[in-house]
């Protein structure tokens, strides 16, 4: 039997767990605090789930995959891990990124529609889209129970086999290789056959010279009238402005909030209050977008982070003989857990190489995947 010691619960990893306990593998899952803690990127309220992933084919049949993963587990917990509301794009150029996502989601026969931006007004209460060119409409998009569902995974890892360690780890220095394919887990030196560091925001500081940075999130859910929940409204994405929301889903209130990048954070210590100008930015949004909404009171903030890589693309790299790195997915990475999952065993597997575009090698600033451009 293969042995593997996965650090870190976040969905990724919890993922990986459950997806190798379930094919025969002896799995450690080691974290330093529980599944789904507050500090966990994985641990937010939500996550959108959708397939458009601008020209960018391989990262949309990824996606699609994991939906009917997530619909499975789903069954199998015996609750709703993924709302499946629909998703609008408000599109601000005709030949944007909104356009290359529906040409690709045309090929992969996924379903969309290009709409009207006066169509708007079929799908919420309240809206302005005067400043749109279309809108994209993905009827099977929709919004994740981020927190609950890498409590759930990393739960259904547990039933299939895999032992969840609650401890610190730290790699382990080689005398052939920088780190040995073993862990030291509060001070006790443990082997596998392979290791996977899924640490997310903690990479940086276990691993030297990664391309990932590590960035604070603030998001914000306003006490908005109950026509404004889910699935009655459905999620939505400015790409263009960097700003994407969703409807009330379990009373914490309406999203809306910022997907540009903040200033450079500390995953372990740094402080867990959004800033005061975050509000104001969200509302600024609300008052273009939805004017009813601007004066809404803050009902639910939450304090995330993104470990991201310059041009968004995600990392898979074997940093010696059998350890492996997985990282960088911030801002696209939670809705493809299952999928993905299968895509990494696949290669602890040695079944394949993995995509020459998840190496550890220079990358240069891409705004081609998150949901990522201008302030608002």
């Amino acid at each position: 039997m293969k042995s593997v010691i996965v650090v870190g619960s976040g969905i990724w990893g919890s993922s990986l767990a459950l997806r190798l306990a379930e094919t025969g593998w002896q799995v450690t899952l080691v974290e330093q605090h529980r599944p789904g803690h507050v500090r966990q990127a994985s641990a937010g309220e939500t996550r959108l789930l959708r397939c458009s992933h601008g020209d960018d084919d391989w990262y949309a049949r990824l996606a699609w995959q994991a939906r009917e993963g997530w619909l499975r587990l789903g069954e199998r917990a015996g609750e709703d891990l993924y709302v499946e509301s629909g998703m609008l794009w408000f599109a601000r150029k005709p030949d944007g990124w909104e356009h290359a996502s529906a040409q690709v989601l045309k090929n992969l026969d996924i379903e969309c529609e290009v709409l009207d931006p006066a169509d708007g007004r079929r799908f919420f209460p309240d809206f302005r889209g005067d400043d749109l060119s279309f809108l994209l409409w993905e009827p099977n998009a929709g919004v994740l129970r981020a927190r609950r569902a890498t409590q759930v995974t990393a739960a259904l890892a547990q039933a299939a086999g895999a032992r969840l360690v609650r401890a610190r780890a730290l790699p382990v220095a080689g005398d052939t290789a920088p780190y040995a394919s073993a862990v030291e887990i509060d001070g006790e030196i443990h082997h596998a056959d392979r290791v996977v560091w899924a640490c997310g925001a903690w990479l940086p500081e276990l691993f030297d010279g990664l391309p990932i940075t590590v960035t604070k999130q603030d998001t914000l859910h306003f006490a908005a009238p109950p026509q404004w929940s889910l699935p009655e409204t459905p999620a939505w994405v400015d790409h263009g402005a960097s700003a994407y929301g969703h409807g009330d889903v379990d009373g914490v209130g309406m999203k809306a909030t910022s997907d540009a990048e903040g200033p450079p954070y500390e995953p372990e210590h740094g402080p867990r209050v959004v800033d005061p100008g975050s509000v104001e930015q969200a509302r600024g949004y609300l008052r273009r977008r939805f004017p009813s909404l601007a004066e809404l009171p803050v009902l639910f903030t939450q304090v995330c982070q993104y470990a991201l890589t310059p041009d968004a693309e995600w990392l898979l790299t074997e940093v010696s003989p059998g350890v492996w790195v997985l990282g960088g997915d911030s801002g696209h990475g939670f809705k493809h857990g299952p999928a993905w999952a299968g895509y990494v065993a696949g290669v602890l597997d040695g079944a394949y190489e993995p995509e020459p575009r998840f190496g550890d090698h220079p990358r240069r600033p891409s705004r081609g995947l998150r949901t990522s451009g201008q302030t608002w």
